[in-house]
């Protein structure tokens, strides 16, 4: 396993939008996000989106060294179709979600300002979470971290931009890729037989005396950029496979998962060539130190040393 050391962190999501001042105003308005960074190659334009107020752990850093952030991506002199992977044939990618203060009034003030919710606290069995829509309608989950939770408040300094889903094939293969070669720790599994799926939430930890497996969902909720995979009961025996985007030039979405370290070349070196690289360390000609690998089912990992994007 390649050595790990407290420099890790997962950084960033990175999501294709249709357009880009449209959805850098939505999640800006609505979470009350900062635009912290623009970068522009010859093919695409990106606007990085985080959490910045007082409260947030990571405010003020470099980009790189963050987590929290959303990468926000659109195409140069093409417009393809955005999916948000949440229906067929496209399913794969499946959301980005939220961390509030107090949920309840969340709910509240995202409905008087006319967001479009695809499922509200009262809907279906579920009634601690919540779905609203972004402009090209990719999901954002709501769910509650009760840090600073006041009766009729919307503390925006709590918020946490806490995870990204991905559907997964086989979650053996899975955890064994995103523990044993990127290096990241198991935070909690939550399983739900009756619906025939369970969760698994991965991300960087650096306490010699953490243990594996045991957060519960409140603690968890006030991390960022947590990775979730699901696994529905019986893909790792179906032939078919999640879509990831890439494959169709006409069809965008999900783009890549960020995680950085101080010493990006060294990490590659030592993960070696027993894993799918897109990207060899600091190939990309117009950015600088980064590698591009591909997890079991294809979805893209960038790493990049704490210097990239400089």
């Amino acid at each position: 396993m390649p050595s790990i050391d407290s420099s890790f962190v997962t950084n960033a999501t990175c999501i294709h939008v249709s357009d880009l001042k449209k959805s850098v105003a939505w999640y800006i308005d609505n979470f009350q996000m900062s635009e912290i960074k623009t970068f522009e190659t010859t093919s695409y334009v990106s606007s990085f989106v985080a959490l910045d107020s007082d409260g947030h752990l990571y405010q003020g850093k470099p980009l790189v060294q963050r987590n929290g952030v959303v990468e926000l991506r659109k195409l140069k002199g093409v417009s393809p179709k955005v999916y948000d992977g949440n229906s067929e044939p496209y399913k794969g990618f499946g959301h980005l979600c939220v961390a509030v203060s107090n949920i309840a009034e969340s709910q509240k003030e995202l409905l008087a300002k006319g967001v479009t919710f695809k499922k509200k606290l009262e809907d279906g069995r579920q009634h601690n979470i919540a779905f609203v829509l972004d402009p090209d309608g990719y999901w954002v989950e709501l769910i509650e971290n009760a840090i600073n939770k006041k009766d009729g408040v919307v503390d925006y300094s709590s918020n946490r931009m806490n995870h990204s889903m991905i559907r997964v094939k086989d979650p053996k293969k899975s955890l064994e890729f995103y523990k044993g070669v990127l290096g990241m720790k198991l935070y909690s599994i939550r399983e739900f037989p009756e619906a025939q799926f369970n969760l698994y939430f991965l991300g960087y930890e650096h306490s010699p005396d953490y243990v594996e497996e045991k957060e519960t969902s409140v603690p968890q909720a006030s991390r960022q950029s947590i990775v979730e995979l699901t696994w529905n009961y019986g893909t790792e025996s179906d032939d078919s496979s999640y879509y990831v985007f890439g494959k169709d030039k006409d069809v965008v979405g999900f783009e890549h998962i960020a995680i950085s370290c101080k010493d990006a070349k060294k990490f590659t070196e030592e993960i070696g060539d027993s894993v799918n690289w897109v990207t060899k360390y600091d190939t990309d000609p117009e950015i600088k130190k980064i590698a591009v690998v591909a997890d079991p089912d294809g979805y893209k990992i960038q790493i990049q040393s704490y210097d990239a994007f400089n």
